[in-house]
């Protein structure tokens, strides 16, 4: 799936930069993917993909702690999108509440594991869904954020030095 999506990406000439933070933006992927696709596919240096995809990691944090519980209402008429939002909620709110338990800490640890499911965008959903303020939720998910990107990037420069 992320090798199709970069090769869809490429077809529009796009810098492996470029790629690489648009990636690390993308649910499921986020930096978990950006880091090593930054480095072990555009050759890029592993301190710069870090950055690229910690940036790429956090762009859409904020916008998704603001507009989508709005949206959420808005396209919850349609029975699709109903249905699709209670699944979303549901299974959020099923990791959250071991999570919840911890406060903002337990926040940043979980979206800090970098195993699908744990990241940025589940954390500002679980966020949202809790109610925790975005004071100390935003905070949360980039120390979060940081704490998988040092993960992954340790991982990316260890299989790397074995290339």
């Amino acid at each position: 799936m992320l090798g199709q999506f970069v090769h869809y990406l490429k077809n529009f000439h796009l810098s492996g930069e470029l790629i690489t933070l648009l990636v690390s933006m993308m649910p499921i992927f986020e930096l978990r993917g950006g880091i090593p696709l930054g480095v072990l596919q555009f050759k890029i240096p592993l301190m710069k993909a870090f950055l690229i995809s910690f940036l790429g990691n956090i762009l859409p944090i904020l916008p998704i702690m603001y507009f989508l519980d709005p949206i959420r209402k808005l396209l919850s008429r349609i029975p699709l999108f109903k249905k699709f939002f209670g699944w979303l909620y549901a299974r959020a709110y099923k990791k959250g509440e071991e999570v919840m338990k911890y406060g903002a800490i337990g926040l940043a640890i979980f979206v800090a594991i970098p195993l699908p499911i744990t990241g940025a965008w589940t954390g500002a959903l679980i966020a949202l869904i809790f109610s925790v303020k975005r004071r100390y939720a935003f905070p949360s998910i980039i120390l979060g954020v940081l704490g998988a990107g040092i993960i992954v990037s340790a991982f990316t420069a260890l299989f790397n030095r074995f290339l």
